[in-house]
């Protein structure tokens, strides 16, 4: 690149829905200082309430078309018709999608990969034949597009770069960059306690809203067994959900816990309260079976909780030898390994520090700095 040259970056946020996909645009626009790597401008396209959370910086410019603000349709619709003549106008140099699912056709474009759904094996059965898992399988088809055709992929994990490629085939030029967590979870301290001595009841918590994939059924069936032994245990679900995970979770609750004795449901924790929480629990747990780099298990060792984490997808990856694993769809596996937790002080102590110091590596400053270094490479 030309130097002295004036650099403009686009990102399409467009169809930044989920939980994971805002945080991360919030992160590196939060925590980046673009104006380092020769960037004069970065235009953002998105949803008008994800735009309000990101900070005003001299060189960010926030674009909410009323398009965006529609149904799913619209927002397709006005990604493939409108924001490449758009981008082009502004003079922007190269797109980041940070949605695989894309049907933008600027280019130069560098797309992320944020999504496992269509991509781990054995998961599109649990949806059956339904309209979820024809959207699965169109999901597949428009990324694996998006990602053959872009200038580059970004990878959260080496977990999801292997599994997806074993689809797309070898994309050439590609990276991978992790999720950041936020100061305010590595700013709490976890206090380590002998638990069956020191507690009337243990506190834990599991952060997800219900998917298919996600088994909170199966957690709750855990709990009730380890309760049946004796274990004084309480359970906190945070996250909504509906559709069938959810009657299934229903279910579950009905049969093990009828009086509400130990299980409580909060729908919504908001980001600013979610540190306070999990500082104030004592085991935090993580059943998901499909995941490309979950942000709550980060937020969980951050915080320096002890974690029993499910064996599947990038977890081993991300928490290595700092937690307990278990088969997040066997419930006698999902209480042993909270029970190892509960009865080894030691281990469950170390465990919670050694969780900690790994997702001190995970920096929103550091994943913000990579971004715009990997995206100026690209841009010729």
């Amino acid at each position: 690149m030309e130097k002295n040259r004036k650099v403009i970056i686009g990102i399409d946020a467009s169809r930044n829905r989920s939980g994971g996909a805002k945080a991360h645009i919030i992160g590196i626009i939060s925590e980046g200082n673009p104006e380092h790597f020769g960037i004069s401008e970065i235009h953002v396209w998105s949803f008008k309430s994800l735009l309000d959370s990101l900070p005003n910086k001299p060189w960010l410019i926030k674009h909410n078309p009323k398009a965006l603000e529609g149904s799913l349709f619209s927002q397709i619709f006005w990604q493939f018709f409108n924001l490449r003549s758009v981008a082009k106008k502004l003079d922007i140099n190269i797109m980041f999608t940070t949605d695989a699912s894309t049907f933008c056709r600027f280019s130069p474009m560098v797309v992320m990969s944020q999504d496992m759904l269509s991509y781990e094996k054995g998961i599109m059965k649990t949806f059956g034949w339904k309209m979820e898992r024809l959207r699965l399988l169109a999901i597949l088809y428009i990324q694996n597009r998006a990602m053959r055709s872009s200038k580059g992929v970004i990878f959260l994990t080496n977990y999801a770069k292997e599994i997806i490629q074993k689809n797309t085939g070898n994309l050439k030029n590609n990276i991978v960059i992790p999720h950041g967590v936020g100061d305010k979870f590595k700013e709490q301290v976890y206090t380590p306690k002998q638990l069956l001595m020191e507690t009337s009841s243990i506190q834990c918590i599991y952060v997800s809203n219900t998917a298919m994939y996600k088994h909170q059924w199966n957690v709750v069936k855990a709990i009730a067994d380890l309760r049946l032994k004796g274990f004084p245990i309480q359970l906190i679900l945070a996250g909504g959900g509906n559709g069938k995970s959810r009657e299934l979770l229903n279910k579950e609750i009905e049969k093990s816990d009828p009086n509400s004795d130990f299980v409580r449901i909060l729908e919504f924790v908001s980001p600013d309260e979610m540190p306070n929480l999990l500082a104030k629990t004592d085991i935090s747990i993580f059943a998901s079976s499909c995941e490309n780099l979950p942000i709550t298990l980060l937020e969980s060792m951050a915080v320096g909780l002890p974690i029993a984490c499910s064996e599947r997808g990038p977890m081993p990856e991300v928490l290595k030898d700092a937690g307990v694993f278990f088969d997040p769809e066997n419930s006698d596996s999902i209480g042993l390994a909270i029970e190892r937790l509960i009865k080894n002080d030691s281990e469950r102590i170390l465990n919670a520090k050694r969780a900690k110091e790994l997702a001190l590596k995970y920096s929103w400053k550091s994943c913000s700095d990579l971004t715009w270094n990997y995206l100026i490479k690209n841009i010729n």
